[in-house]
């Protein structure tokens, strides 16, 4: 992994855990599996998010995609083309 996509993680990591403070993240960069794919040309990166928190509890699949997708905010304007998400709850 390169240092630009390194740094991608990073941001992603740190903006996740300031919001939902989890119990397990995980975040891979799956940039390369997407070569040559028309979102890939705005130099943004497709990741992979696996996330078990509190805050998802009693919360439908929808609501926990979009708390998601707003704490990572900016970050989709700027470095993220793409995110599959898997947010769970403890226990889950």
């Amino acid at each position: 992994m390169n240092d630009r996509a390194r740094d991608r993680v990073e941001m992603i990591r740190l903006a996740l855990q300031l919001r939902f403070a989890p119990v397990s993240l995980t975040v891979d960069d799956e940039s390369h599996l997407h070569a040559g794919h028309a979102g890939a040309a705005s130099g943004r990166g497709h990741f992979r998010v696996q996330i078990v928190a509190d805050a998802f509890k009693g919360m439908l699949l929808i609501h926990r995609h979009r708390a998601v997708y707003d704490a990572l905010g900016g970050l989709m304007q700027t470095d993220i083309h793409a995110v599959s998400i898997q947010a769970r709850a403890p226990g889950e």
